[in-house]
């Protein structure tokens, strides 16, 4: 009995939004569980000029520790709907932090034009994806196997990670648990930073996004 939640808000609502959107997801997690709703998938689907999508890793970490919070953490599982998601460091945070499975479809939907447009030489669709999917699950065994485990099973919201760069108050609210030795960006500061990636996606026209320098 799934339950589809969506993780948009309208990006008119400043900062505030982010926060405001956050507690409706908890919250509709939490009534959908209540009702029976054993598969809960947050989608940020539709996401166009005048909405945005919370950040996802935020959104699975509010609604673990809701669900754990009201003792019923047991009985639903997460799935993601998610553009946010295309290598293998990603997967292993929505994981650990209690994701059961992934459907990164915007990266997906690269990858399958990329070999329609015959940028990827001679693979066809079917086995570009199949060569992706590939690469993801051996980032994630490679990632899991530094911490000695063995299987997905085990990883799943283990929270096997050291938190770099986040304000003590994000941490304790979204991934408590977690080792965090340096401060950093507030809830708000996050926020701001999801609307100024909507802002540059949805203003002037680009043929080329410019590169958002993650490394």
């Amino acid at each position: 009995k799934p339950a589809v939640i969506s993780t948009l808000f309208e990006s008119s609502q400043g900062p505030e939004g982010v926060t405001s959107a956050i507690e409706r997801i908890v919250r509709d997690c939490a009534v959908a569980v209540a009702r029976g709703s054993s598969i809960l998938i947050l989608s940020d689907r539709g996401v166009d000029a005048a909405h945005a999508a919370v950040p996802m890793l935020l959104a699975v970490g509010a609604v673990v520790e809701e669900l754990i919070a009201e003792g019923v953490g047991n009985k639903a599982d997460l799935v993601l709907e998610t553009a946010e998601a295309w290598e293998a460091h990603h997967f292993a945070c929505l994981i650990g932090y209690g994701a059961a499975a992934v459907n990164p479809y915007l990266a997906l939907e690269i990858v399958a034009d990329l070999a329609r447009r015959g940028e990827l030489g001679e693979l066809n669709v079917a086995d570009a994806l199949g060569n992706f999917r590939t690469a993801v699950e051996a980032g994630l065994k490679k990632i899991m196997s530094k911490m000695g485990i063995s299987t997905l099973a085990s990883y799943l919201g283990g929270k096997f990670f050291e938190i770099i760069g986040l304000d003590a108050d994000v941490v304790q609210k979204f991934f408590p648990d977690t080792r965090s030795l340096v401060g950093g960006r507030k809830l708000v500061d996050l926020a701001n930073d999801t609307l100024d990636r909507h802002r540059a996606a949805f203003g002037s026209p680009t043929d080329k996004p410019d590169f958002a320098g993650f490394y």
